[in-house]
């Protein structure tokens, strides 16, 4: 998967008139996560979203979803359903890349939808850069036509956030802005090195590891 990434990093990179190798170079060493979620038959799936409406904090997901599907994507003003096709990858952009890019690449907005019979499973594959890398737009991203959109941050400082203070959403990348504005101004932003108790915590439960996701709206 970390193969398959760097190619489609590549591509992103020229298609923004970069160096091809600008972005694989950038998550040549990464931290990234792979997880199986498993969703659970539901009584009542109109009440009940496997997961919420929301972008993933990440640079890249990488998801192989089963026959049952599930997956859906807002575009347009309206929800679509991502059909299953036999020996395909979904590709969703995530909020670190659209930092990366100056906004010029935009995260995708999903949730999962769960049925009354079938349980469905998923293998995500989200790709990261190193926690302690400083993730900040390409020179040649930010001029007078596209000004600077977001603060400088390590993965490390979005990984604590997303899992202490903000749960992800439609709005993560705006939130994190904020609190990282309003953490150096009171010079609290954690270091690096502090938030390896973190993020190893989050590799034990989420890497490689079969995710049982807890249906929102559920006791």
């Amino acid at each position: 998967m970390n193969k398959v990434s760097q190619e489609i990093m590549g591509m992103l990179g020229i298609s923004l008139v970069l160096d091809q190798a600008y972005f694989k170079d950038f998550f040549e060493q990464n931290d990234s996560i792979l997880r199986l979620n498993h969703y659970p038959p539901c009584q009542k799936p109109e009440l009940t979203l496997g997961t919420g409406p929301h972008t993933d904090p990440t640079s890249l997901t990488i998801l192989q979803q089963d026959q049952v599907g599930g997956l859906q994507v807002f575009a347009d003003e309206k929800w679509h359903s991502v059909a299953h096709i036999p020996g395909a990858f979904v590709v969703n952009i995530g909020d670190t890349f659209m930092a990366l890019t100056n906004g010029i690449y935009k995260s995708c907005l999903h949730r999962a939808v769960v049925n009354t019979e079938t349980v469905r499973k998923s293998l995500a594959f989200f790709l990261c850069p190193k926690l302690e890398r400083p993730v900040t737009p390409a020179a040649g991203l930010v001029n007078a036509a596209n000004s600077r959109k977001y603060p400088d941050f390590t993965w490390a400082a979005l990984l604590e956030f997303t899992q202490n203070h903000y749960r992800a959403d439609m709005k993560t990348l705006v939130a994190f802005s904020k609190w990282v504005q309003e953490q150096e101004s009171n010079n609290k932003l954690i270091p690096y090195g502090q938030c390896w108790a973190l993020w190893a915590w989050g590799t034990n439960k989420q890497l490689l590891w079969v995710n049982k996701v807890r249906l929102e709206g559920d006791k």
